[in-house]
């Protein structure tokens, strides 16, 4: 079968791979109808020091995010996912019997899977996954540690909308934070009520307003730099910075340590791979059953730019579109 492979140059290439006919033990193997490229796909490329540790794939399959259908289920793989459509974030369950997920097949642990309804597209949820446990897991995190409401620097990025949608079942509320009026608009047209535009004159004083109402002492932090160092003083007391992007690149976050101790400020990274949502294999399969209930939704759609055929590999990781639209990989059988 074809399939996108990364080089030992890091870089990425159609081969001729093996095609997985069977499915080992508490795996799955798809039919792959479409594979989104997400931001990480790019930056883990050429960053392999951050990939150490991650689920990999037989023959270097390179990509994290597909949806297909399931052909096969091992032994010790629960029958009802057999013969439905699936979406796939294959780095939630580590396995030397993966077949990553930029093919025409693929094999990977029922446990990297959420069941999708017949009646959706199979390619607005090829990228959805990984938005989607990333804003569970994190609101699971923060709700332990006691916060009731969150900040979205990123508001309008496809985790900040799962976050969006999550919360809102919940109750929780959200201050989202943009950059433009444009952005506003879009947010409010899916009636999110709290967006604020940081290049407004009040935003400094309106952020402190809606954080001090809302009690947003959990920040969910795409961004970085000079934007967490500008809203730092802004947060309320017993605030947490969790760093999931960093699309501020290098810029430094400037934080005095008199505010650390005035506000009793914590700062801290997160990935879903070390949440406990995720490494606890019980916790992950609970996860998985509450996010089945909800996928469907909207929100969790993924914005699907233009698709490309495996050939064109180089074009489609070089796509540029609006913001949070993406790139997606369509295999040969799908036209």
């Amino acid at each position: 079968m074809k399939a996108v492979t990364v080089t030992a140059s890091r870089e990425l290439e159609v081969r001729d791979v093996p095609t997985p006919a069977e499915a080992p033990k508490g795996h799955l193997l798809l039919e792959i109808d479409s594979a989104a490229i997400n931001h990480g796909d790019k930056t883990f490329l050429k960053m392999p020091a951050t990939t150490t540790g991650l689920n990999t794939s037989k023959d270097g399959i390179w990509g994290a995010s597909a949806a297909g259908r399931v052909l096969a289920v091992g032994p010790g793989t629960p029958a009802e996912y057999l013969g439905k459509q699936v979406a796939v974030y294959r780095s939630l369950t580590s396995s030397a019997e993966t077949v990553g997920l930029w093919s025409e097949r693929a094999v990977v642990p029922f446990t990297s899977c959420v069941v999708l309804p017949e009646e959706v597209s199979a390619v607005e949820y090829s990228g959805s996954l990984v938005n989607v446990i990333t804003a569970h897991a994190f609101l699971e995190e923060m709700a332990s540690e006691g916060h009731t409401g969150v900040v979205v620097t990123v508001g309008g990025s496809a985790t900040g909308l799962a976050v969006a949608a999550l919360a809102r079942r919940k109750n929780f509320p959200v201050l989202f934070l943009v950059r433009s009026e444009r952005g506003a608009e879009t947010l409010r047209a899916l009636e999110l009520e709290h967006v604020l535009v940081t290049s407004d004159a009040d935003f400094d004083a309106r952020f402190e307003q809606l954080a001090a109402e809302l009690k947003t002492t959990a920040v969910f932090d795409g961004v970085g730099g000079n934007l967490i160092t500008r809203i730092a003083p802004r947060f309320p007391r017993n605030s947490t910075v969790w760093f999931y992007g960093f699309l501020a690149g290098a810029t430094p976050v400037a934080v005095p340590s008199a505010l650390f101790m005035k506000k009793n400020l914590t700062m801290k990274p997160f990935s879903n791979f070390n949440s406990a949502t995720v490494r606890d294999t019980t916790k992950l399969q609970h996860a998985l059953a509450y996010l089945q209930g909800h996928i469907a939704d909207s929100l969790f759609r993924t914005k699907v730019g233009r698709t490309f055929q495996f050939d064109q590999i180089q074009e489609a990781m070089a796509y540029e579109a609006e913001p949070g639209a993406k790139a997606v990989l369509l295999p040969l059988h799908v036209r």
